[in-house]
């Protein structure tokens, strides 16, 4: 018999509504499974079961009152620790901001609220989420349940981890460059970055972000099935009026034509051998399923690439080297360095000019996606990381950045991205990104759909050395 924490967002929802499981259950089984195999990951830094109980038991009664408690109905959620959840620290993975109590929901932790959804806890991240590794001096390092060897991925490295051994069904993830799409990949499972504006976001517990942070982080969903990205989008972009940058558009499914590129090598990046299968075999699925596939250059994402990497430093040279400073958290000093020595000078001409040359590669690409709704190339140069590769010398430190090259390009262009899983090779994880036209998440969907059909569908891993 199916455990509740082994059932997607999708089914546990339908099995609420419609009185086969209670909320409270479904809560229980979850903490339960949490207390079992979080000590092991160290997924979930923040837990409150009373609070989660109690929201679990308001989904009950809304039911037993003929009322709908939303799309999210009785599913169990993580938030990751640097978006604000009322009366919870938001730390960021920083020993500066242990004490950061929100006093206010975020946009999107309230219409989590909303939908019907019941927090369980808060997920783990690298200090200032500043990596593809999750680790920090406050919260420890996450590992990954699949396989402990390489890493869950970063900045939303907890929330994965927690998705994937099934402490929750949905984690909520941010992503500025690959912080949805790379933690998703790693722990053999599927994320979206969704298309800016499209969830709302702020934290009423800091000053407004930098232009950087402003045009390219967004929030998204992590899970275990591509029906339950469609929920969760669809529960997550509920509108409010505390984001400039919102947009109301729907997030229903469209018309499209069932035209893909596939680019094995986005501008010339480094990419291995088994990634290369794994695209190639995505094509194979979509073909099969009716798509026509055409193998061709994308628009550039190298310049791109290093756009993100101007804006983000610009961003932290002026908000956080300071805090870098004091938190003294070796491995996010010695990323943050790596990164400004490959981003070079960063001044007010740097800045303007980047901002000028954002608007030509948005031309371009939604030209380029115009002709092909959807492109399917590398999550990733490499299959996931070794755990801590990224700190372990400058050249490893290089190589990472490198073969982040989607990771770091795509968000400068504000279009949403899809990691889709697919299985694994030699017991690493595996996938490939979708990239489809501003709020056509629609579109990725339906590909991921098609993809995941073909036997991709993720389970949940239960570490072997629990």
């Amino acid at each position: 018999m199916q455990h509740p924490w082994e059932m997607t967002a999708s089914e546990i929802a339908a099995s609420v509504r419609t009185g086969k499981l209670s909320a409270v259950e479904v809560a229980e089984a979850h903490l339960s499974r949490l207390e079992q195999v979080n000590p092991s990951i160290n997924a979930v830094v923040q837990e409150f079961p009373e609070e989660a109980l109690a929201a679990a038991r308001q989904v009950d009664t809304a039911i037993a009152r003929g009322e709908d408690p939303g799309p999210l109905c009785g599913v169990p959620v993580t938030i990751k620790v640097n978006v604000d959840q009322k009366s919870h620290a938001t730390t960021n993975g920083l020993r500066l901001q242990e004490n950061l109590i929100a006093e206010h929901d975020s946009p999107v932790v309230a219409n989590i609220r909303t939908a019907g959804g019941v927090i369980l806890g808060r997920t783990n991240t690298p200090a200032f989420s500043l990596r593809w590794f999750t680790k920090n001096n406050l919260h420890g390092q996450t590992l990954n349940p699949r396989n402990r060897g390489i890493t869950p991925g970063g900045s939303s490295g907890g929330a994965s981890a927690a998705v994937a051994a099934g402490l929750c069904a949905v984690g909520h993830g941010t992503d500025i460059a690959g912080s949805i799409r790379y933690p998703a990949y790693a722990c053999g499972l599927h994320g979206l970055r969704p298309t800016l504006g499209r969830i709302p976001a702020y934290n009423a517990s800091a000053a407004d972000r930098f232009i950087g942070a402003q045009i390219m982080a967004v929030s998204g969903p992590i899970t275990r099935s591509i029906a339950d990205l469609g929920l969760s989008l669809a529960a997550m972009a509920a509108p409010d009026l505390r984001d400039p940058w919102y947009a109301p558009v729907p997030t229903g499914p469209r018309d499209f034509p069932k035209r893909a590129a596939l680019t094995l090598s986005p501008d010339g990046m480094p990419v291995s051998e088994a990634v290369q299968k794994t695209l190639l075999k995505a094509a194979e699925i979509l073909k099969a399923a009716g798509w026509t596939v055409t193998e061709v250059d994308c628009a550039p994402i190298r310049q791109a690439a290093e756009l993100n990497s101007q804006l983000w430093m610009a961003d932290t040279l002026f908000g956080a080297a300071e805090m870098i400073g004091k938190e003294a958290e070796p491995d996010s000093q010695f990323v943050f360095q790596q990164m400004l020595k490959d981003t070079g000078k960063v001044d007010f001409e740097t800045l303007m000019k980047a901002l000028q040359s954002r608007a030509t590669l948005v031309r371009e690409w939604e030209l380029f996606l115009a002709d092909y709704p959807v492109l399917i190339c590398p999550v990733s140069g490499e299959l996931p990381f070794a755990q801590q590769l990224d700190v372990s010398s400058e050249q490893a430190f290089a190589r990472v950045l490198e073969a982040q090259l989607t990771q770091r390009g795509l968000p400068v262009m504000g279009m949403p991205a899809l990691s889709v899983a697919m299985g694994e090779i030699d017991g690493i994880p595996t996938g490939v990104q979708l990239v489809g036209p501003k709020y056509r998440e629609d579109i990725l969907l339906a590909a991921g759909a098609e993809i995941e059909a073909a036997g991709n569908r993720p389970t949940v891993a239960t570490p072997d050395w629990v």
